[in-house]
């Protein structure tokens, strides 16, 4: 269907990057085709905080006003679907969509972000997005002074720790097994942080809300809300990889400035670079590179005689 109209850019992604390199493209007068399936990471939030001008805002209402905002550009074709494949012939990008579409590129960015896998904790899914959260910069202020649940375990603990410290002087840490302490684990004492190893046999929550975190040993232990220091997240889409774009050790495509990879004509911005990148951070990265590519797709204009 799509097959004769060479578009200027396709974006595969529909989140905060996605949507704000599509408004920046569409109004440089580039044809947009932006593909989303709808399945955004932060679906499971009931409000998204930290977003200037839409603080407080449910994620849902946040999209619906980007789609609307974005319908007012004829330049600018969004489309519900899911992208099996990406390939580069000739210069142009082919992108193929579930339902048997191809859709022909000079450009394509990839904003599809990451998908978690929670730790295996009976009760986790109950109160995840609703008291338990991954960011403190995100949720910490709605938690904040409460009794608070830190799970995680690894080299990384004790910096999550002292950051989640910083909102909640109550704060029990809960690693789910053997900590992966050393010397760590007196700077916990020193601050009357109480360090649990014993296995969780169940998060019990009411309405999503968390009330008790219950140990293999019996002990049920009180806490309000808490913070989580790994998702488990990894790429919800190899194909960059496919077409040559490496992943760093992080799990993260490595990338150049604005999202530029080093396959030439593929960006990609938000969290499948970053992993995890905040709403406004990943709208600015979305502008940025829109604003790259239409200098790029200018200066081949230019240098075509168009």
């Amino acid at each position: 269907m799509y097959r004769e109209k060479i578009f200027d850019v396709v974006i595969i992604g529909g989140g905060p990057a996605g949507l704000s390199a599509a408004l920046v493209l569409g109004r440089s007068l580039r044809n947009v085709v932006l593909i989303d399936e709808g399945k955004p990471r932060n679906r499971v939030s009931h409000v998204s905080n930290g977003f200037l001008t839409r603080d407080g805002i449910h994620p849902i209402e946040l999209r619906n006003i980007a789609h609307k905002e974005l319908n007012k550009y004829e330049t600018i074709k969004r489309i519900d679907n899911h992208v099996v494949d990406v390939t580069k012939n000739n210069g142009l990008f082919h992108t193929f969509t579930r339902d048997g579409h191809v859709f022909l590129s000079r450009k394509v960015i990839f904003s599809t972000g990451i998908k978690d896998h929670l730790p295996d904790i009976p009760g986790l899914q109950k109160v995840y997005g609703t008291s338990v959260f991954p960011c403190p910069y995100c949720d910490g202020w709605e938690r904040r002074y409460e009794p608070l649940a830190v799970f995680g375990n690894g080299e990384f603990l004790l910096h999550f720790v002292k950051l989640i410290y910083h909102w909640s002087k109550d704060v029990i840490v809960f690693t789910n097994g053997p900590a992966k302490m050393n010397e760590e684990r007196q700077e916990l004492i020193q601050r009357n942080i109480r360090l649990i190893e014993s296995p969780i046999v169940e998060l019990q929550s009411h309405n999503g809300l968390l009330h008790h975190v219950v140990l293999a040993t019996g002990e049920a232990i009180h806490r309000k809300g808490g913070f989580l220091m790994d998702t488990g997240g990894n790429q919800a889409t190899m194909i960059p990889m496919k077409l040559g774009v490496p992943i760093n050790e992080k799990g993260g495509y490595e990338t150049k400035e604005h999202g530029k990879t080093n396959v030439d004509g593929l960006y990609i911005i938000g969290d499948a670079k970053n992993l995890f990148t905040g709403l406004i951070c990943a709208a600015g990265e979305g502008y940025e590179a829109g604003v790259a590519i239409n200098h790029e797709l200018v200066e081949e204009d230019w240098n075509i005689g168009i």
